[in-house]
């Protein structure tokens, strides 16, 4: 890659990882920080204070995409970036449930996904492309990895106001990064193709289905998580760093050797599905987990180990594989729309798993979790095998 698109691709993806960033640093004390709001003992409020998000993401990718090729990349990507700290703002200065909901919704109505990712498109050639969309891919697995990390201690520092103002101050700081560091770059005008070209390709549709599965029961164990860490292991918000460090660097160390595997010797599919069948492991593990009263600690720590190894699998391969598979003429609706069924399940995971705790129990979340593996794992088992960069075409298996 040269320097250009080095420079690009990395500001890009630092930018869209601040965008998930406003997501992730919840997740790991939100649903117990939201006890001491008013209304925040409805865990169905909860869940769609933390999905919400995701719901109005999800609606904004495609026009925002769309808007970025008449009005320019740059320009749709600083509204986001302001949308995105407004709604920061509000939600830092909520004093009950309902205006944290408000200020989520604001929040992801910055949907800038698909106008980053088309961006990095223009700013790359073909034969990089790959590359830096696995850039984005790992940005938003590390993203999610600092945060459980971060989040404790920031929230001990600062409190939800505070993380929630932060994350605002470094979305205006961001609007400089695209104004100042993100080079200009003329946007790549192909052949327009039918948007039913993406709707009818089969491989494009698996990993929409998956990174809308991924990212519900993301978010739907993590209703779950807080709670369960302060009832089986006995630590305090604050101190859930103390499980949540190593596991997560253990995870990145863990994952590595199976996808420099899978890429050098084009065995990406079973690095895929093998990472599926970990995560319908987890599922399972969990549900068993909660539904003993006996359970010990440690086999939470191990299956939150096991997850953050599949879900860093999965979160940094399947932009590459999306940008891969693409029609050439058509990777801008590709990606809006991989980009919306993310928002998707993030909404849904919330929403679904916030209502699934309060009206069925805990552990009833990872049935749900369990379902959607399965049927994830069915869907993925046609997927095409992707040779190593280079080779002859892919075919399906």
């Amino acid at each position: 890659m040269s320097a250009n698109e080095i420079r690009a691709s990395a500001s890009l993806a630092s930018i869209f990882a601040l965008r998930m960033l406003g997501m992730f640093l919840i997740l790991p004390v939100f649903a117990v920080h939201a006890k001491g709001l008013p209304g925040g003992n409805n865990a169905t409020l909860v869940g769609l204070a933390m999905g919400i998000y995701g719901l109005t993401q999800s609606v904004g990718q495609i026009p925002y995409g769309v808007a970025s090729d008449r009005y320019g990349r740059k320009r749709v990507i600083i509204i986001g970036l302001i949308l995105f700290a407004l709604g920061s703002f509000i939600a830092a200065t909520a004093n009950d449930i309902v205006w944290m909901i408000v200020g989520r919704a604001v929040q992801g109505a910055g949907a800038i996904s698909a106008a980053i990712t088309a961006f990095i498109a223009d700013a790359t050639r073909e034969e990089h492309r790959t590359k830096a969309m696995a850039m984005v891919g790992g940005s938003i697995g590390l993203t999610f990895a600092v945060s459980l990390v971060a989040a404790p201690v920031l929230y001990k520092w600062i409190g939800m106001g505070g993380i929630f103002a932060l994350t605002g101050i470094l979305s205006i700081a961001a609007i400089f990064v695209v104004l100042y560091v993100v080079p200009d770059v003329p946007m790549v005008v192909a052949k327009r193709q039918p948007f039913s070209a993406v709707l009818a390709n089969r491989e494009l549709l698996r990993l929409d289905f998956g990174v809308f599965a991924l990212h519900l029961m993301q978010m739907a164990m993590f209703v779950v998580m807080p709670s369960a860490l302060v009832q089986y292991a006995g630590l305090p918000v604050a101190e859930h760093w103390k499980i949540y460090l190593p596991v997560v660097l253990a995870s990145f160390i863990l994952m590595l050797p199976p996808v420099f595997i899978g890429e050098k010797r084009g065995k990406m599919k079973q690095v895929f599905m093998a990472a599926i069948i970990l995560m319908l492991i987890v599922q399972a593990g969990m549900w068993l987990f909660l539904s003993q009263s006996n359970s010990r600690w440690m086999i939470l720590v191990l299956l939150l180990l096991v997850y953050f190894v599949a879900f860093n699998i999965l979160e940094a391969s399947q932009p590459s594989l999306v940008s891969r598979l693409a029609p050439p003429a058509a990777k801008g609706a590709a990606l809006g729309v991989y980009n919306t069924l993310q928002a998707l399940g993030l909404f849904c995971g919330g929403a679904l798993g916030g209502w699934l705790k309060q009206h069925a129990g805990p552990s009833s979340v990872f049935i749900l979790g369990s379902g959607l593996a399965v049927a994830w794992l069915i869907i993925a088992s046609g997927m095409k095998n992707l040779p190593r960069r280079g080779s002859a075409p892919a075919t399906a298996l």
